[in-house]
């Protein structure tokens, strides 16, 4: 029973004694922890320190963040966060001293400023070093409390708080920037990478703003503004869109460009817009400055306003020199040829230094139909006349790829002209005498222009125009077949073409004396197409005739193609060696002016079939004609061009009051039309739907006198009580 109880005993004492080593194990453990957290702390202060004097690190860099990360494991962070911020604040404000203390002199500026980066740098370079061996902790504790700066972050903020908030440090170290900027603005050499350390300095601890910029585009803006007046007074635009580029590439080294920019676009151009572009834009314009106006484009495309300043100036310019091309009677001549050379050129420059802008292009076509408009009616007529030019037989100035395109221009000119009836009557009058007289280039050429035209305007604008190429000496065959049974057959081949009245111009008559021969062929051709064709009237017109003569000379037989009026003159020397040209006139009825262009063509251009008595370039009165005997050419066809009287004021007047009456009676029907749908209407109202209708342009006072007009024929009447209504007369 003892021996079981001693064994008891024995058996709690071993298990006290045990219990006993494990508590004291236990209790001895944070003896052992703060030991080793002091000793540990004390290496990596040392560290810290050397780290910050520039001296040697005792201690591995492996072993210094292990040890940290064992701090960390201790849970002694918050502890380790606090010390290492506290020994790094002690040594940054230990720094102030030395620029406190600098001296106060201005040559020692620079010095300063040198002094200044030279610390920051090395308190980068510290900071980093210094974080790399406590990366554990600012990876875990710092970064797991969001409220706590990382260490980098609070290497920043010290050196804010600590040096350039001190108000005397700051203000020396920005005005030494501000006067090392100032000399290199005036030439100076200065070191730029100092100044973009500085400022990177500024940038990174978050007082550029505060403290050095407000106070840089103030003096920014100073300098700016009197060096933009002198710009201004000085040079021309050309050589200041130089200088603007050269001066914004160098601010592009510097730092915060965008507001230090802006402050100088708004001095430079800003300030300046209207006055550069008075000043330069119709030069570089006139003169196809390309390059200068891309870069002009590029500076107001920054500046507020820019852009819409510089469009308004594109605008008023291309209004003046357009308006110049067209109203002045003295370029009439060349006026299509300018227009769709200027059209070219404006276009290249949107495409080329505007960018494509879509504003500019609407802004382009908006002042080509402004200015082209101006002069009623004459456009129109002048851009008929050059298509002419263009599609006659002869013009070799352009292949066929080269004439469609020409055509395509054309096309682009034409669209801005608002009276496109003008076009039309004046296009119609030129492609009959084209067809009729043999003239047209290429008849390919011809439908590839009403088919443009089809395009543009719609079908019943071009309806009128294919019968004429379309129509050729239908009856040609049966004539010769019904001639060659009449019981005297003729030597000459009469052809005869049937224009359609309606479908061709209407041209003056003129009567001259046909030799016999002819006025027969006449007859029987008369008979021929009357009795096939009863109750029309047919009105020979000998303006538009051409014939093809045999004619002897010295050197042999020759065939001579002319027009009616030469054939008369011709084949009046079978009957004589020589006539005046009174006795020619009244031989042959021709009419004094064409007689005298006939003659002309005949005696004094290059095919000289007759000779002029004395002679000279004009026919004058009291000229005698002979026949050239002695005629020669390598060819035998030879064509001599009548020369072709320009169109006279009678002319052109009569084709304008055709087309002055064909709108009075489009404006009828349209006014008829619109008031049969309503009935009733006001005046207002009514005006505003025929401009809606219309598609040439009309003045209120025109479509005034057309009601009025109506009102008369009773197609409409005034309303008794309101006089500006009108009722529909059904």
């Amino acid at each position: 029973m003892s021996s079981t109880h001693e064994q008891i005993n024995q058996k709690f004492i071993n298990n006290s004694v045990k219990i006993s080593a494990a508590v004291f194990f236990v209790t001895d453990r944070p003896k052992l922890a703060e030991n080793y957290t002091e000793d540990t702390w004390l290496k990596l202060r040392d560290a810290v320190g050397a780290i910050q004097n520039s001296t040697s690190i005792k201690y591995n860099l492996e072993e210094l963040y292990q040890a940290v990360e064992n701090l960390c494991s201790y849970k002694v962070s918050p502890t380790l966060y606090k010390q290492l911020r506290q020994v790094c604040e002690d040594h940054v404000q230990a720094q102030i001293h030395q620029f406190r203390e600098y001296p106060l002199c201005s040559l020692d500026n620079l010095s300063f400023l040198k002094r200044m980066n030279r610390c920051w740098q090395d308190h980068c370079r510290q900071t980093i070093m210094i974080r790399s061996i406590f990366l554990f902790l600012d990876r875990t504790y710092v970064l797991q409390n969001s409220l706590l700066p990382s260490i980098w972050d609070t290497g920043l903020e010290l050196f804010r708080s600590h040096i350039v908030s001190d108000s005397a440090v700051q203000k020396r170290t920005v005005d030494g920037i501000l006067e090392q900027i100032e000399l290199e603005r005036n030439g100076e050499t200065v070191d730029r990478s100092l100044l973009r350390s500085l400022l990177g300095m500024l940038s990174d601890l978050q007082v550029y703003k505060d403290s050095f910029e407000e106070r840089f585009l103030i003096e920014t803006n100073r300098l700016y503004a009197a060096e933009g007046q002198r710009l201004m007074q000085e040079r021309d635009v050309k050589s200041c869109v130089k200088l603007r580029t050269r001066i914004h590439f160098i601010i592009f080294s510097l730092f915060h460009r965008k507001p230090l920019i802006s402050c100088v676009e708004k001095q430079l151009l800003g300030e300046h817009m209207t006055a550069i572009l008075q000043k330069g834009l119709s030069t570089l314009l006139d003169e196809n400055r390309v390059t200068e106006l891309a870069v002009l484009y590029q500076l107001f495309s920054k500046v507020k306003g820019g852009l819409s300043t510089l469009l308004q100036f594109w605008r008023d310019y291309i209004k003046s020199f357009g308006g110049e091309i067209v109203c002045t009677p003295e370029k009439d001549k060349d006026m299509v040829q300018e227009l769709l050379d200027f059209k070219d050129k404006m276009d290249n420059v949107a495409q080329s230094c505007f960018a494509r802008n879509e504003g500019f292009i609407n802004a382009m076509k908006e002042a080509f139909e402004a200015f082209i408009n101006k002069r009623p009616n004459k456009p129109a007529e002048f851009i008929a006349k050059y298509v002419d030019s263009k599609l006659r037989a002869g013009n070799k100035e352009a292949t066929e790829e080269e004439l469609e395109r020409i055509l395509d221009k054309i096309m682009i000119i034409f669209r801005f002209i608002h009276g496109k009836d003008v076009f039309e009557a004046f296009y119609k009058k030129d492609l009959a005498k084209r067809l009729l007289v043999g003239k047209s280039a290429s008849v390919d050429a011809e439908k590839s222009m009403l088919s443009k035209l089809k395009h543009e305007c719609g079908a019943a604008f071009t309806s009128k125009h294919h019968d004429p190429i379309q129509t050729g000496t239908c009856n040609i065959y049966k004539h010769i077949n019904y001639m060659q049974n009449q019981s005297e057959p003729s030597n000459i081949e009469l052809t005869v073409n049937i224009l359609t009245m309606g479908y061709w111009p209407s041209y003056t008559p003129m009567e001259v004396h046909l030799p016999p021969e002819m006025v027969k062929l006449q007859e029987v051709f008369k008979l021929f197409y009357l009795g096939k064709h009863s109750g029309r009237k047919l009105q020979w017109q000998p303006t538009l005739g051409h014939a093809v003569l045999k004619a002897e000379f010295k050197e042999g037989k020759k065939e001579l193609q002319v027009s009616l009026f030469q054939t008369l003159v011709l084949l009046m020397f079978n009957e004589g060696e020589e006539f005046s040209i009174e006795e020619i006139r009244t031989a042959t009825g021709i009419e004094e002016g064409e007689l005298r262009r006939t003659l002309q063509s005949l005696a004094c251009g290059k095919a000289r079939v007759l000779n002029k008595n004395p002679r000279g370039k004009d026919v004058e009165d009291g000229d005698r004609f002979n026949f050239n005997n002695d005629f020669k050419h390598k060819l035998f066809r030879i064509k001599i061009n009548q020369i072709q009287m320009k169109e006279t004021v009678e002319e052109q007047v009569s084709t304008t009051e055709r087309v002055f009456q064909d709108r009075q009676y489009q404006i009828d029907a349209a006014v008829v039309r619109i008031m049969k749908m309503r009935k009733t209407l006001s005046h207002n109202l009514l005006v505003s739907e025929l401009y809606n209708q219309l598609k040439f342009p009309v003045k209120p006072g025109d479509l005034k006198k057309r009601i009025e007009s109506l009102i008369d024929r009773d197609y409409m009447e005034r309303d008794k009580e309101t006089p500006n209504q009108y009722h529909y007369v059904a």
